[in-house]
Formats: structure tokens, C-alpha cells, sequence
């Protein structure tokens, strides 16, 4: 059995819930309908995210870009901020937005521990709380 990262959004969404951000995983993300849907939504009535969820154990993690395609157009029409946020094995939580990514020569993208740890916001940085200096 597949490893999906359900674990991962309810997670994430609880984390949100307890920054004071209304958050939900959309119920049919990952392929229940062929609308583009993030994976969660949050927001606080100022600041919207459509977020696409990753989870690895490994350090680089490939995105189809059908995937990254629907995230930019839901996120377009609902007016959210589209991210991917990614969970590296025993590492915080890092968002990215889809223009960070490194788009592969057949289309689709990678991201990789060092691509989310140069230009991912960590939680606090995405939620608005605090602000790093990336270098």
C-alpha cells in the first residue's frame, strides 16, 4: 500500500487551526474530480493559501506538472496564495511557491532539501508572524 500524506494535511491543518487560521483539506483532492484542487485551505479573513501537500523520506521529491498547473489556477479564481508546502523526514515544514520550483526539462518540477531550505518560508514566515532574511 502506497503511503499517501493524509497524515501530513490533517497535520497541517491543525497547525493552522491553532495559528487562528480557518483551514480544511479539500475532500477531493488527489484525484476524486478533475476540477484543480489544493490539497488544504486556509485563511484568516486577510490572507488566503491554497497549499499542494509533499511529504518525503528522501531528499528530493519530483511534482507532475498537471499537479503545480491546477494549484496556480485554483489559487487564481479563489484568490489564494498557491504554495507547496513539504515535509521532509525529521525537518520543519517549508513552503514554496510554485515559481521557486525547478521545472525539469520534460515539464514536470523537483524540489529538494536544499532548494526549501535557501527559499522556503517556514510557518511563521508563510503565516505572516515573523519575516527571515534569506541569503
Amino acid at each position: 500500500m502506497v503511503k499517501k500524506g493524509s497524515r501530513e494535511e490533517r497535520d497541517l491543518v491543525r497547525i493552522l487551526w491553532e495559528e487562528k487560521f480557518a483551514a480544511m483539506r479539500a475532500p477531493a483532492s488527489g484525484g476524486a474530480t478533475k476540477k484543480p484542487l489544493p490539497d488544504v485551505l486556509a485563511g484568516n479573513g486577510e490572507k488566503y493559501l491554497a497549499i499542494e501537500v509533499k511529504t518525503t523520506t528522501k531528499d528530493r521529491i519530483y511534482i507532475d506538472s498537471p499537479k503545480i498547473e491546477g494549484l496556480c489556477e485554483f489559487s487564481s479564481i479563489f484568490g489564494a496564495i498557491p504554495y507547496i508546502g513539504i515535509k521532509f523526514k525529521y525537518k520543519k515544514w517549508r513552503f514554496l511557491s510554485p515559481d521557486d520550483l525547478f521545472q525539469t526539462k520534460n515539464g514536470n518540477y523537483r524540489l529538494d532539501l536544499d532548494l526549501a531550505l535557501e527559499k522556503g518560508l517556514e510557518l511563521n514566515e508563510l503565516l505572516g508572524q515573523d519575516k527571515q532574511v534569506k541569503f
